[in-house]
């Protein structure tokens, strides 16, 4: 019989309602919420990260959100001792930890065996030289060459994460792939659910929290925030909405069109997102709509509990 608290791991796509699930699964479990959202860990990003209001967060406490400051980078690797550290932390005092964000490799750090390979500060100041003088196009390419699979989980414009996926090929000889996690829990103590939903209902979902963002004032968050220094920031400056709000205010795109690429940009996202949870069998999936996807998320975390 397992007598260590289990770690729960909420995933799914964006939008389909993994945040309202995680705060009251930790709420019935006197349990804490750890936010595994990379753009979620920045301090004043709260509109177009969706990050959830204190309301929304019902008096569950709430780990690695507002962490940074928009001009400094975030690192999986940094994350991943982080949240790690917090996972021990809560067990040990007898609450269990429920991961939820949007960054499946956030999560997968956190939950599988996944080790860091080295850097080379030549490398990646070469690499990174090149995408100052060529832009994300040109490097991108190259990584689809050498690693299609990276090359489909990565965005195309995410330079900072293209140049890692580079850097890892050169020094290692092996798709940066290869050095993803694997489906094997660092702690076998560890149980996924996800929140299934149909295509069609999430696209018409997304749009309509595009559109919430847009009314809720996320151009006027992303002009306080390039006061603060967004647009340096090589983490935060990529954020979805907020890339395509730079570029309005830059003249680039009218808001309509900001909105526009904002809702693709999101949809695809959700589609990458799918892809790392595709596949894998260790995950329990509820319905978003289901009624009793609450009470059945705490079944099985309690069965697991006690196995």
């Amino acid at each position: 019989m397992s007598v260590q608290l289990p770690i729960v791991a909420i995933v799914g796509p964006t939008a389909s309602g993994k945040t309202s699930l995680s705060v009251e699964l930790a709420e019935a479990l006197g349990g804490e919420v750890i936010n595994t959202d990379a753009m979620a860990l920045y301090r004043g990003m709260d509109i177009g990260t969706a990050k959830p209001t204190a309301a929304e967060r019902r008096a569950v406490p709430h780990h690695l959100l507002d962490t940074l400051t928009v001009r400094e980078p975030a690192s999986v690797a940094e994350f991943q001792g982080w949240a790690r550290g917090l996972v021990t932390e809560l067990r040990a005092r007898g609450t269990t930890p429920v991961l939820c964000g949007g960054s499946a490799l956030y999560t997968r750090a956190i939950v599988d065996r996944f080790d860091f390979p080295g850097t080379d500060p030549d490398v990646r100041a070469r690499l990174e030289a090149e995408l100052e003088a060529d832009g994300t196009a040109s490097l991108f390419a190259r990584l689809r060459e050498l690693d299609p699979v990276s090359g489909e989980r990565i965005e195309p414009d995410n330079g900072r994460r293209i140049v890692r996926a580079l850097e890892v090929i050169e020094l290692t000889g092996k798709p940066f792939s290869a050095r993803l996690p694997v489906q094997e829990y660092a702690d076998p103590d560890t149980l996924q659910i996800g929140v299934m939903i149909e295509r069609e209902e999430l696209d018409a979902r997304i749009e309509a929290r595009v559109q919430r963002m847009f009314d809720d004032g996320l151009v006027a968050e992303v002009e306080r925030l390039l006061a603060e220094g967004l647009a340096e920031g090589r983490t935060a400056s990529v954020a979805i909405g907020y890339r395509q709000v730079m570029a309005h205010l830059r003249g680039d795109l009218t808001l309509a069109e900001a909105q526009e690429r904002t809702v693709a940009a999101t949809r695809k996202f959700a589609r990458r997102q799918m892809a790392w949870w595709r596949g894998d069998e260790r995950i329990g999936w509820v319905r978003y709509d289901d009624p009793d996807r609450v009470a059945k998320a705490l079944a099985a975390v309690r069965a697991f509990a006690v196995r």
